[in-house]
């Protein structure tokens, strides 16, 4: 394991809490997501045809780190090799790479030097899989590909961690086998104890997801935000649009709004946790231009709010109060993330401390402060109309650590006695 302690090597993550995600492959020329040549059968000759088409003309990694940084984003997570097997760097593997194939260029090695030109922490996504050999699928009928699956992977993050330098993150996934006769230990089926071994012994600062199917340093949920325990490294990452289309999909109604995108940012930074957001470039490497300006807007909210979610801790308002707005900490301030504005006055149940000044963070305006019973603080002077139409932030400044009342007796805020102290409970 690594001599750098876990604290040591979480503490940038933990600072960031929003990274870009980019799926991009020879999928993407389909225009029918990541999972195409598996969804349609696609044969192995056929799909490597494609590799024929893949010149990635339009791909720009310094523009793709530009605009991470125009989006508040403090790193970024590239697809080295998707399930479909086909990499993206000058790999001695497998001749099924770009550099052998008709784009002639390692697009890992230009997208690394423009993360590291513009101050992005560089992450690697490696997917374990590859469709292409039958030993993934039936490792017992065709045990050497099986093999081959396994040794492929090791040597490629040998690669990858002694070619292009300090990586920050590594993001494996695929480690499931969907089809096979029996039930594997997936773990020891790729040898994970092992490689992670090797992977601290080559890049002892690094931090790695947890889908070798051991806890390694981080916890990835996807589609959805759930907080690991205090401490631990967690992101949620999500798509744009299209829940099923990683990669670049032409037709994609479901694509988030900006408040959507911020409201989840936010509560991914209200449980300690980071903001993964994907990206498909199509299939010559061009941005989608709907996708640009969706993460614009967000650079353009974290300028102002960017200090209630860069660096943030966690804090719990009221259950009752969730869907109002979620909360993050820095010291003795709180930032109020408000989802529902309630304007002319905001109330906060359950306050066991009092702030000692309250500020719109959106327009830097004072806001007043009362105190009633049960622990309600409220925020008077609230415009009428929000100003920042996707969210606004609420800073509190307290003069010693926020805290909330612990409701002992839960039917003692009827009478305006929130506070209730242990010893008066009835025995």
């Amino acid at each position: 394991m690594s001599k750098i302690s876990y604290q040591q090597r979480i503490q940038w993550f933990h600072q960031a809490r929003f990274g870009l995600f980019i799926h991009w492959g020879l999928y993407s020329l389909l225009e029918r997501g990541e999972w195409v040549m598996f969804h349609e059968r696609i044969p192995v000759d056929e799909y490597r045809l494609l590799a024929d088409q893949f010149t990635g003309e339009a791909f720009d990694a310094d523009a793709v780190a530009r605009l991470a940084v125009e989006a508040g984003m403090k790193y970024a997570v590239l697809t080295t090799r998707h399930h479909d097997g086909f990499c993206l760097w000058d790999t001695n593997v497998t001749d099924f790479n770009s550099i052998q194939t008709a784009a002639g260029r390692d697009f890992v090695r230009e997208y690394v030097q423009a993360c590291r030109a513009h101050g992005l922490r560089v992450g690697l996504y490696l997917s374990n899989k590859d469709w292409r050999e039958p030993g993934y699928w039936e490792p017992e009928l065709y045990p050497e590909s099986a093999a081959k699956v396994v040794n492929d992977l090791h040597a490629m993050v040998e690669e990858l961690l002694t070619e292009y330098g300090k990586i920050d993150l590594l993001w494996f996934d695929g480690s499931w086998i969907d089809v096979g006769r029996k039930k594997y230990d997936m773990a020891e089926f790729w040898q994970s104890k092992k490689l992670l071994k090797r992977i601290y012994q080559l890049q002892p600062h690094i931090l790695v997801n947890n889908r070798l199917e051991i806890p390694a340093d981080l916890d990835t949920p996807e589609q959805q935000i759930i907080a690991s325990e205090s401490g631990r490294g967690w992101e949620s990452c999500m798509t744009i649009g299209d829940e099923a289309a990683w990669g670049y999909s032409r037709h994609n109604p479901m694509r988030k709004t900006a408040s959507q995108l911020i409201r989840n940012l936010s509560m991914a930074a209200s449980s300690e946790g980071n903001y993964l957001l994907n990206i498909g470039p199509d299939g010559q490497g061009r941005i989608v231009d709907e996708d640009a300006a969706l993460l614009r807007r967000m650079g353009d909210w974290l300028k102002i709010h960017g200090q209630a979610i860069y660096g943030s801790e966690r804090f719990e308002l009221s259950k009752t109060f969730y869907n109002q707005c979620s909360c993050t900490k820095k010291g003795n301030t709180l930032y109020l993330h408000v989802n529902r504005w309630t304007a002319p006055e905001m109330v906060l149940p359950l306050f066991e401390t009092r702030p000692i000044k309250a500020t719109l963070l959106t327009t830097g305006q004072s806001l007043d402060i009362n105190e009633k019973s049960n622990g309600r603080i409220v925020l008077g002077r609230l415009p009428m109309v929000p100003a920042d139409p996707d969210m606004c932030v609420i800073q509190l400044d307290f003069e010693r650590e926020p805290a909330l009342i612990n409701e002992i007796d839960h039917a003692s805020w009827l009478y305006g006695q929130a506070a209730v102290v242990e010893a008066a409970l009835p025995t």
